[in-house]
């Protein structure tokens, strides 16, 4: 059964029934709304509101924002299916949507079980293996490529001349790692 047809008919009807009673009770509803807004049988035109009821607009219009800010946060944290009032705490579609555990595809509508974790966990390392190693691999061609196409010797291993005279600095801009870590403290 679909609720909302049901309660949009009852609201409806409801807003109707008061429009009717209001018309049909014109002059004690509108006494009513002079006594409570304060402009009735005051000294001045509109003193009694300004002082009553019109002083509490301002009251009105922070307790406005504050529902609005309240709104908009749930909405953020919102499932993002349609009609949905739950908190969406699960990922879906690389972080594009917040999803309920009703609505994520993973879990099928149901309260994620310790075997459904621990299969997405194991799923999701070896996709971050598998984009780790096609990393590595692209940053060894990159590394390897410029050096052997530019027919110059590779400057960032330590030559044997180097060595030889003692020249700590192996290659353009780099530090000799190699060595005793102790021996640099007591250089500084």
């Amino acid at each position: 059964m679909r609720w909302r047809p049901i309660i949009t008919a009852g609201l409806i009807c409801a807003a109707a029934t008061g429009v009717a009673l209001w018309v049909i009770h014109a002059r004690l509803v509108g006494h009513w709304l002079e006594v409570h807004t304060g402009t009735n049988n005051e000294p001045g035109p509109y003193y009694g509101f300004w002082s009553g009821f019109g002083s509490d607009l301002t009251e009105f219009a922070i307790i406005g924002t504050i529902a609005t800010g309240v709104y908009q946060l749930v909405k953020k944290y919102n499932c993002h299916q349609p009609g949905c009032w739950r908190v969406g705490n699960h990922q879906a579609a690389g972080g594009q949507f917040s999803l309920c555990y009703r609505h994520h595809p993973d879990y099928q509508g149901k309260k994620p079980t310790f075997d459904l974790i621990q299969r997405l966990h194991n799923e999701h390392l070896e996709r971050q293996a598998a984009a780790h190693g096609q990393l590595h691999d692209v940053h060894e061609h990159l590394i390897d490529t410029p050096a052997a196409a530019s027919g110059f010797p590779d400057t960032r291993a330590p030559t044997a001349q180097a060595a030889r005279n003692g020249n700590r600095q192996t290659g353009l801009g780099t530090p000799d790692v190699t060595g005793d870590p102790a021996r640099h403290m007591k250089s500084r």
